[in-house]
C-alpha cells in the first residue's frame, strides 16, 4: 500500500455535531435522518469524509459524551436501523465516515457502572476506578487530582464509602482500562462498528486513558489556567493523571487492532493536550504504528501573521515527516467559533481556509466554519453546558472575561447553535413553528448555505473553490511540502510549493506586488477573491491567499 495516497492522507474532513446539524424530525434537535438528508450538501461542498459527534443512548447530560450504550442510538436523534443507514448513505455519496469514540468514560447511568457502584464486591467493580478516601474517616480524596476542567475530579459515593475518578464532568466515572475484562468489552464496541462498516473513529481525550497507578499525587505547576500545549491549571500540573507511558502504549494495541480492517484501511484520530512533541507520541515510532494521527491544537493559539503561521509550518513539518502527516484545524465543538476569533474578518476567514486547504495535512472543517458562522452570544444564567453550571453566579463581566480566556471553552452553547442554511425562520435548521434546542445566531439571514451559495465571494463560495481545486489538483494532496525561502517574497507574505503549485498567502491589510523573478508568468489557478483564477498573477491584494501554476 502507498501509505503517500491512502485515503485519509488525502481527505478532508467535515465534523457534525448531529444536535445542532438538521432536524429531521421536527422536534427541535437535530438528528440522524437529518444529517442524512444533508449527506449531499457535505459531498457538493467538497468535503470527503465525515466525522460524526456522539449520537448514542444517553442521558444527554453531556450532550451525547456521557453514554449509556455503546451499540444504540439515543431515540432523539434516531434508531439503530438510522445508525447504519447513515453508514450505508455516506458510502453512496462517496464519502467515509469516521465515529466519536468515548473510550476513557462511560455516563454514569451505563448499566457497567450501576453495577459497579452497587457493592463493594460486585463482579464489575473493578470495571471503574474506585479508591478508599484519606483519613479521617476516608472522607476526603484519595490524593489531589484535578479534573480537566479544574475541579476536584474525585467524586464521593456514599453507597460503598469510596471515591470513584472522573477526569471531566462528574457524572462521567473513568473506566478502568487495567483491567483486561474492560479491554475486551471496550475492543467489542470497536470491532462492532468496524464490522459495521465505519471507516475509523476519533477519539475523545485519548490522553486521559490511564492515571498514575500509584495514584500518587500531581505536583505543583506555576500555571493557574491551562493552555493548548500543556494540561494541568490551578497550580498543579497534570503528570499522574494525562499522557502517561502506558496510554501512549496503548495506542499502538488500537491502530493493531483497526489494522485488522483492510478493506479500505481504517483510520484513527485521538484527541490528546500537551505540545506537538508531546502528543506526536501517540503516533508511535518511524513506522507511525500508532495512531494515524491527532489533533494538534496549538494552531488554535498562533497569532494571526505570516512569520508565526511560518514558524508553526516548520515545527508541525520537523515534527511529522512521512509516513506521518499532521492535522490542521482552529475549531470544533468545544471551542470559539474561528470567525468570532478573528475578530469578524471574514477575509481572515478565507485566508485561514486557503492555508488549511493547501498546506500539507488533513483538514478538519467544524459544521458552519464554510459560511463564516459566529459565536452565540450566551446567557450565563441560561447556558445547557454542563461546563457552565460552576460559573453561573460571577458577576457578567468576570464570566465574559474567561469566557474570552479560555476560548469559549466554560459555556461550549456559543459554537454550537444550529447550522444556519437558509434565511427564514429557525433558518431551516428546525421547522418555523418549532424552537430549537439552541437559539440560531440572530445573523442566520445573511450568514446561511443558502445565501452564501449565490454569492461568490462569500466565505462558503471561497472554501468551494479551494476544495474543488484540492480535488483537481493531485499535488495539493500528495506532494512534500517546500516553504519558499523569505527573499522571495514580503515579510507578511507565507510562501510555500506544493509539486508543480505555488501557494502564497497575505497576511497583511494592504496589497502586495509580485516580485518578478520567482512568480513571472504565473498564472491564478485559484483565490480568496472570486473572479481571479485564470488571470495572470500582478500581486496580492489585502488578506488574498493565491495558488498559482
Amino acid at each position: 500500500m502507498d501509505t503517500k495516497t491512502v485515503w485519509w492522507k488525502q481527505a478532508s474532513f467535515y465534523q457534525v455535531y448531529p444536535r445542532s446539524f438538521f432536524d429531521g424530525t421536527g422536534d427541535g434537535l437535530g438528528d440522524l435522518p437529518g444529517l442524512i438528508a444533508k449527506l449531499p450538501y457535505i459531498r457538493d461542498t467538497g468535503f470527503d469524509a465525515v466525522w460524526v459527534s456522539p449520537f448514542f443512548k444517553s442521558p444527554q447530560a453531556d450532550f451525547g459524551y456521557d453514554i449509556a450504550d455503546y451499540f444504540s442510538a439515543a431515540p432523539e436523534y434516531g434508531t439503530d436501523e438510522d445508525i447504519l443507514h447513515l453508514i450505508d448513505q455516506a458510502h453512496r455519496h462517496s464519502l467515509k465516515i469516521i465515529f466519536d469514540l468515548v473510550l476513557n468514560h462511560t455516563s454514569d447511568r451505563h448499566p457497567w457502572f450501576i453495577e459497579s457502584r452497587s457493592s463493594l464486591d460486585n463482579p464489575k467493580r473493578d470495571w471503574y476506578v474506585w479508591r478508599d478516601g484519606r483519613k479521617p474517616m476516608g472522607r476526603k480524596p484519595p490524593n489531589n487530582w484535578r479534573s480537566r476542567l479544574g475541579k476536584r475530579g474525585w467524586q464521593y459515593d456514599e453507597t460503598t464509602d469510596q471515591w470513584y475518578w472522573a477526569a471531566f464532568l462528574d457524572f462521567q466515572p473513568d473506566l478502568n482500562w487495567r483491567n483486561p475484562r474492560v479491554r475486551e468489552a471496550m475492543f467489542s464496541v470497536i470491532r462492532h462498528w468496524l464490522q459495521a462498516g465505519v471507516d475509523g473513529f476519533r477519539l475523545d481525550i485519548i490522553g486521559s486513558i490511564f492515571e498514575d497507578a500509584d495514584f500518587r499525587d500531581n505536583p505543583f505547576s506555576p500555571h493557574l489556567l491551562p493552555a493548548e500545549d500543556r494540561g494541568g491549571m490551578f497550580f498543579q500540573s497534570s503528570d499522574r493523571t494525562d499522557n502517561l507511558p502506558e496510554t501512549v502504549a496503548f495506542a499502538k494495541d488500537l491502530r493493531a487492532l483497526v489494522d485488522e480492517y483492510t478493506d479500505p484501511p481504517r483510520f484513527l484520530v485521538g484527541e490528546a493536550f500537551g505540545t506537538a512533541g508531546t502528543v506526536k507520541a501517540y503516533c508511535g515510532e518511524r513506522e507511525n504504528d500508532g495512531l494515524n494521527t491527532v489533533f494538534l491544537f496549538e494552531t488554535l493559539q498562533t497569532p494571526f501573521t505570516a512569520p508565526a503561521f511560518r514558524k508553526l509550518t516548520e515545527r508541525f513539518e520537523a515534527l511529522f515527516p512521512e509516513p506521518f502527516t499532521p492535522v490542521w484545524v482552529f475549531g470544533n465543538h468545544d471551542r470559539m467559533r474561528v470567525l468570532t476569533a478573528l475578530g469578524g474578518h471574514r477575509d481572515k476567514m478565507k485566508l485561514l481556509a486557503a492555508f488549511q486547504l493547501t498546506v500539507r495535512g488533513i483538514p478538519f472543517t467544524y459544521q458552519g466554519e464554510e459560511i463564516g458562522m459566529t459565536q452565540l452570544e450566551t446567557d450565563q444564567r441560561r447556558c445547557q453546558d454542563p461546563v457552565s453550571f460552576p460559573y453561573r453566579r460571577l458577576p457578567p463581566f468576570l464570566f465574559r472575561l474567561i469566557m474570552k480566556i479560555t476560548g469559549g471553552a466554560i459555556c461550549r452553547d456559543g459554537c454550537r447553535s444550529p447550522m444556519q442554511w437558509t434565511a427564514e425562520t429557525n433558518s431551516g435548521f428546525c421547522p418555523p413553528e418549532v424552537q430549537p434546542w439552541l437559539p440560531v445566531c440572530p445573523d442566520f439571514r445573511e450568514v446561511n448555505v443558502e445565501t452564501e451559495a449565490r454569492e461568490s465571494d462569500s466565505v462558503y463560495g471561497c472554501y468551494r473553490r479551494f476544495l474543488d481545486l484540492r480535488h483537481r489538483f493531485e499535488e495539493l494532496r500528495t506532494a512534500p511540502m517546500e516553504l519558499l525561502p523569505p527573499g522571495d517574497t514580503a515579510a507578511e507574505v507565507l510562501g510555500y510549493r506544493r509539486g508543480g503549485v505555488t501557494v502564497l498567502l497575505n497576511f497583511s491589510p494592504q496589497g502586495r506586488p509580485g516580485r518578478p523573478a520567482p512568480f513571472a508568468g504565473s498564472t491564478i489557478c485559484v483565490s480568496t477573491r472570486a473572479g481571479r483564477e485564470g488571470k495572470p498573477f500582478d500581486g496580492l491584494g489585502p488578506w488574498e491567499g493565491v495558488v498559482l501554476r
